[in-house]
């Protein structure tokens, strides 16, 4: 008998939790459409509103930080935007690091894909940094021991992408590794490096999964202030015209 009763209250505790809320759908007007077109009339009372912090942001935005000589690209494995900003984020990695770390970075690599427009020659304004580099990214350095640099060196072998390096030069045949220099010298298998990126690659973007091999510290230098602050330091911008990426057979 108590089994029984056992039973009836188990029965009776599945109903109950198996219960469902009613629900009521709210009522749902179809509203008309509106085209965004030239017949669409500015709000004169919000523009106004609005007018003197547009002025202010225009003209902040329009004030010139530095010049080039040549048109500044993203063409070709060893681009020259590429290589320059690849330098601005070693420099500026390399600078936090001594100060904070008491240690240098040995190299520093970001990704073509983040570099969102160029810039044409002559008079570089503030807002061609921000049209350059839209994204909030975080200056990241990443220490690796030597031997764990090998995914790295892989990764471009099998990929041939152009994201850009500084301080590294990494050369493949048929998509196999064949030379690997870090500021010159061959690769310490034994030895600690620092590599100066983006968080978004850090954390193993665009399928970059060898940083997971190293340990990850952040700066909180945001990667385009850093730019800004460097094409202010460089009145006049040079790019190098250099090889770091070399892939024979590509």
């Amino acid at each position: 008998m108590q089994n029984k009763f056992l039973l009836l209250g188990i029965a009776l505790v599945s109903l109950t939790a198996c219960k469902t809320t009613s629900l009521q759908v709210a009522n749902v007007e179809t509203q008309k459409n509106i085209s965004i077109n030239n017949e669409l009339k500015n709000d004169e009372e919000f523009a106004k509103f609005i007018e003197p912090y547009t002025l202010k942001l225009n003209k902040e935005m329009n004030q010139k930080i530095s010049h080039t000589q040549v048109d500044l690209t993203k063409e070709g494995d060893n681009s020259n935007l590429g290589n320059l900003l690849a330098d601005f984020t070693f420099d500026g990695a390399d600078v936090w690091a001594k100060a904070n770390l008491n240690k240098n970075v040995d190299a520093a690599l970001i990704n073509i894909g983040g570099i969102r427009t160029t810039i044409g020659k002559g008079d570089i304004m503030l807002k061609n940094v921000f049209e350059v580099m839209p994204f909030e990214n975080e200056v990241i350095i990443v220490k690796f021991k030597g031997s764990d640099l090998q995914g790295l060196f892989d990764y471009y072998a099998s990929n041939e992408t152009n994201n850009p390096v500084s301080h590294l030069y990494i050369e493949t045949q048929n998509k196999q590794v064949s030379k690997t220099l870090i500021n010159g010298k061959p690769v310490n298998p034994n030895q600690d490096y620092y590599v100066a990126t983006s968080d978004y690659l850090a954390l193993g973007g665009d399928n970059m999964k060898f940083f997971s091999r190293g340990e990850s510290i952040p700066t909180g230098i945001k990667l385009r202030d850093l730019f800004i602050e460097y094409f202010k330091k460089n009145q006049q911008i040079n790019p190098k015209e250099e090889v770091r990426l070399n892939f024979i057979g590509k």
